[in-house]
């Protein structure tokens, strides 16, 4: 989507990437389905398993429910209850048990440990970021001409795919 106004303030033809209309309003299930589809059926068969704040856990529940896999995410207490009921709805269990975020991850360990899912990291994983990469190939091929990419950085597989498919 271009900006008349920030491309005048700046001096350069600003463009956006609208990933909030993709399917759980981000650009995560770009690297959940991405992932999804290189696990074999015996890992499949086993389930899946994530730990976030919510947009992944909407996309895993969203990219398993599609790919007929079991998918448990766990959260912590805190995390938005929107965010929960969102990815309840898209199919996945959601554990809870953590208070924070520190203890959601020993549960993330103890869960993987007792139960043989496989992980899917929400960010720390090269098959999730090349997925979250193919945001770069979109822009690259309505922008060829960009001088500049921003992209915003939290966990860092989002920029880290969009910064491979750039530069590559």
């Amino acid at each position: 989507l271009r900006s008349a106004t920030l491309s005048e303030q700046v001096g350069a033809d600003v463009r956006f990437k609208a990933e909030l209309f993709q399917r759980t309003g981000a650009f995560k299930p770009r690297g959940a389905v991405n992932k999804l589809a290189t696990l074999s059926d015996e890992e499949k068969g086993r389930g899946v398993i994530s730990i976030s704040a919510g947009n992944h856990a909407q996309a895993l529940a969203y990219a398993s429910g599609v790919e007929g896999i079991d998918a448990l995410v766990v959260m912590w207490q805190t995390a938005s209850p929107m965010k929960i009921a969102a990815a309840r709805g898209y199919g996945a269990t959601i554990d809870t048990e953590a208070p924070g975020i520190p203890t959601a991850f020993e549960r993330l360990e103890e869960l993987i440990e007792s139960t043989g899912r496989t992980l899917v990291h929400p960010y720390d994983d090269p098959l999730v970021m090349a997925g979250q990469g193919t945001v770069g190939v979109e822009m690259l091929e309505d922008a060829p001409e960009a001088d500049v990419v921003l992209v915003p950085v939290g966990g860092g597989g989002l920029v880290s795919g969009i910064a491979t498919a750039v530069k590559g």
